[in-house]
């Protein structure tokens, strides 16, 4: 109850104080860019189900098969993909959007997802059905929490991580919870994105 509580006030006080930022954006964004503004990607959330996590756009509008060539034509970079699904060079991220990544401004129509009651401000790192095979045994950890907008993995380091790390700090997070330890996690949040660590 005090979870989903803080979650709805501290989402409805952020989305009332960021208007005029996210308004800004999706300005930018718009003049920048004629695709489409948002972009919802299928994530795993709570008890398995299935939701669509929200982001402005970051990247062009054919990603995946930008993607599927550039790993084709990188068999290095294929292998950094299956390992980490991330790329410090992703060829489908925009100009502008990797900035917004640089800064976690893509991340903010997750607020809605967090009124929603599909996510928290503070758990695991969404991920795809097909990152549950990362996970091993902790998969039911991670199931067990509604996935976050910020967490342990956000403020420790973020890609500058190993997977295996993220998901031994989804674990932690999820048979340690306190509501304490939320309210510390979200005051970190702060610099952890001032400075963009791990970020990319």
């Amino acid at each position: 109850m005090f979870k989903r509580v803080l979650d709805i006030t501290l989402a409805l006080v952020g989305i009332l104080l960021l208007s005029p930022l996210i308004l800004g954006l999706v300005i930018l964004l718009k003049l920048t860019d004629s695709g489409p503004l948002l972009y919802g990607h299928r994530r795993i959330g709570f008890r398995g189900q299935e939701f669509r996590c929200w982001k402005f756009r970051t990247m062009v509008v054919d990603g995946d098969r930008v993607l599927e060539r550039h790993l084709s034509e990188n068999p290095h970079q294929a292998l950094v993909w299956q390992a980490q699904r991330k790329l410090d060079d992703d060829p489908r991220v925009t100009p502008l959007g990797a900035i917004l990544r640089k800064l976690s401004l893509d991340e903010l129509p997750q607020l809605l997802n967090v009124l929603k009651g599909e996510m928290s401000l503070v758990g695991p790192r969404p991920i795809v059905r097909a990152e549950l095979d990362y996970y091993g045994r902790s998969a039911r950890h991670y199931l067990a929490a509604r996935p976050g907008l910020s967490g342990l993995w956000q403020i420790s380091g973020r890609s500058d991580t190993t997977y295996l790390e993220r998901v031994r700090l989804d674990r932690f997070y999820v048979t340690n919870w306190t509501p304490g330890m939320d309210l510390k996690i979200i005051f970190m949040t702060i610099p952890a994105v001032a400075f963009s660590r791990g970020a990319r």
